[in-house]
């Protein structure tokens, strides 16, 4: 099996790495693209399996929209044309045909309106939206899609960036403001319990700055979560739409009193982006490590035996065990593929992060016992068979709680509050993990570029859960009254 680059080598090299021998993507010869094999599709249906129960638990139903956007849509709202105007792909003949220089675009098959394929979903949905809704009886809409879109990228790099990618994308039509902007808090909420309750990521909530807001938007939330090279990533977003989508496409409705008022609107959406954080997140020098909450398989057992007779007698236990646990979770395999080695299945599995590898030989059948390896810290135990299930249980329990705890302890070892210039701009120069810093901003746009341009390090997010403090903004000393969190990102 290929060899794994270190983090310490080269971070960008390993994820690459962790990506290949986990056998969870490869490039696609659609430059930009990436084909989701097997394995990594499995971990994003568990996602979506999760996921999708708690966004219908909070009264959102599931509906499709059209992934071609007719031109004239997407100019409807300014600003949110001019956010994606250079990410989109354009459709603009219909027909190909045949040629003495091989297959061509008919030039006679032109549309009359360019499509574009979807970027995001807004405009093609809130022009539904204007034909479902009358009344305030029809209101609050609480609808999600889980669909794929496409951003022309330059520079791309599997699950963080692509051309194409999958996720879901909520949308949300509500009678008042306050209505909008309980909606936009509470899927934040969502997004902040998935993340870290499923995937052990700690994240931080907060409020976008008006230039890393989403285009249109009145206010843009997210959640942010550190990486193992103390860069950010942002894991999800959901945006306060106001009414500026409603007044482009006349989305309206008729109040109890009967006057007539434009809706107030929400979006939200968590994308195979997920599936990176998770990589860089958790993972190490030997492998994926996927949380058991989200693990598609939980548990392996492998068999281990020299001749027929033994591998009878161990795999006729080996399939009791498997049936006992599934009553802890449906999620366990039974390697029984003919290897040279047990050690080759050992390393494969270690590889795509499975929690917990389950060994079984002629000794553990003499003794009554099992051996247990976690793969988190790589530890092995020896289990008394009758004790084997509530182990488990408590393994994949503790196994949860430790990952979340380890990358806690990582982010706040390499958060800082910097007060002054100079500390600043050495911190983010010289550090290589230089991490999440806090420091008071003024509001400024033209802080927040210069400071960008200088150092590479951006706005995340004004984090919702400080209290105000009076200080100066780190790069003009104007008045602040909150910190932000300034980070390197993908």
């Amino acid at each position: 099996m290929k060899k794994i680059t270190t983090r310490n080598q080269n971070y960008s090299q390993w994820y690459l790495d962790i990506i290949d021998v986990a056998e969870l993507a490869e490039n696609s010869v659609t430059k930009g693209s990436m084909v989701i094999k097997p394995y990594g599709y499995s971990i994003w249906e568990s996602f979506q399996k999760v996921l999708d129960k708690m966004i219908k638990d909070t009264g959102h139903k599931n509906a499709y929209f059209p992934l071609f956007i007719p031109k004239s849509l997407l100019t409807k709202e300014a600003k949110h044309i001019q956010g994606f105007a250079k990410e989109c792909a354009i459709v603009t003949h219909h027909r190909l045909k045949d040629s003495p220089e091989g297959v061509i675009v008919d030039p006679e098959s032109k549309l009359s309106e360019e499509l574009i394929v979807r970027p995001t979903s807004e405009t093609i949905i809130y022009d539904t939206f204007s034909r479902w809704i009358h009344s305030w009886r029809d209101l609050p809409l609480l609808i999600n899609q889980w669909a794929n879109v496409v951003r022309w990228e330059m520079r791309t790099r599997p699950f963080l960036r692509t051309t194409e990618f999958l996720w879901q994308e909520g949308h949300t039509a509500h009678a008042t403001e306050e209505d909008a902007e309980e909606e936009t808090r509470k899927m934040l909420g969502v997004y902040k319990d998935f993340v870290e309750n499923y995937l052990a990521i700690p994240v931080i909530s907060g409020l976008k700055t008006e230039s890393e807001k989403f285009a249109g938007a009145l206010r843009t939330y997210s959640i942010e979560s550190m990486m193992q090279d103390g860069k950010a990533l942002q894991t999800g977003t959901s945006h306060n739409l106001g009414q500026n989508f409603a007044k482009a496409f006349e989305v309206k409705f008729t109040d109890k009193d009967g006057k007539e008022k434009y809706v107030w609107q929400t979006s939200w959406g968590v994308s195979t982006r997920m599936i990176g954080a998770l990589i860089m997140a958790h993972s190490d020098d030997a492998g994926l490590i996927v949380p058991p909450k989200i693990a598609p398989v939980k548990i392996v057992i492998i068999p281990i035996y020299k001749n027929e007779e033994e591998a009878k007698k161990v795999l006729e236990v080996a399939k009791t065990i498997q049936e006992e646990l599934r009553s802890v979770d449906e999620n366990i395999l039974l390697d029984q593929r003919d290897y040279e080695t047990p050690g080759s299945k050992f390393n494969e599995w270690e590889k795509k992060g499975i929690p917990l590898r389950i060994e079984l030989g002629p000794k553990d059948l003499e003794n009554n016992t099992v051996t247990i390896a976690r793969r988190d810290t790589m530890e092995k135990l020896t289990v008394a068979s009758p004790e084997l299930k509530e182990k488990v249980n408590t393994l994949l329990s503790q196994i949860q709680t430790d990952l979340f705890l380890k990358a806690k302890k990582f982010r706040e070892e390499n958060s800082y509050e910097i007060d002054n210039w100079d500390g600043f701009k050495r911190h983010f120069q010289e550090k290589e993990n230089s991490g999440f810093v806090y420091s008071h901003w003024c509001g400024s746009e033209t802080c927040e570029k210069e400071i960008n341009d200088e150092l590479q390090a951006t706005t995340r997010c004004i984090p919702l859960d400080q209290k105000e403090e009076v200080g100066k903004c780190i790069k003009c000393s104007g008045e602040s009254k909150k910190r932000i969190i300034f980070a390197k990102t993908y």
